[in-house]
């Protein structure tokens, strides 16, 4: 992420165009996720039948304001979360990944190998976005 956006001029990075998030917002959303993925996480590990449900409004994203934020703020909170993320992530054993819970909109079981693939296309459908924003 860092290197995406390194050399896009600050003022590009809070515009707004078709009244979709600008690259700050989408940058936070990233970042406004990552509890979700990491609690669904716990709850796949903690035996829990169903998944947590989200909030499909994105009410975080919509009320944290990203565009006030600077961009190094934004990304420092993104690759600190995330690292955190990949860390519970490299503890689980092979038992744990194959773990598995209901993913409470979607009605499907996801195992925790589901779920991280399930986080990845989150993030390719963000970061083009951010690409296309930078034109």
């Amino acid at each position: 992420m860092d290197e995406k956006i390194r050399l896009i001029p600050s003022e590009l990075l809070s515009i707004r165009v078709n009244n979709s998030w600008t690259i700050k917002e989408n940058i936070g959303h990233l970042t406004d996720l990552e509890p979700l993925w990491q609690g669904r996480l716990e709850d796949i590990l903690k035996g829990q039948t169903e998944l947590r449900p989200t909030d499909l409004q994105n009410t975080r994203t919509t009320e944290a304001n990203h565009n006030l934020t600077p961009v190094k703020k934004l990304l420092a909170a993104f690759r600190q979360t995330r690292v955190e993320t990949l860390q519970l992530l490299r503890g689980l054993n092979e038992e744990q990944v194959f773990m598995r819970a209901l993913h409470p909109r979607l009605k499907t079981p996801m195992r925790t190998m589901d779920l991280f693939l399930f986080v990845a296309e989150h993030d390719d459908h963000h970061l083009p976005k951010i690409t296309e924003l930078m034109f």
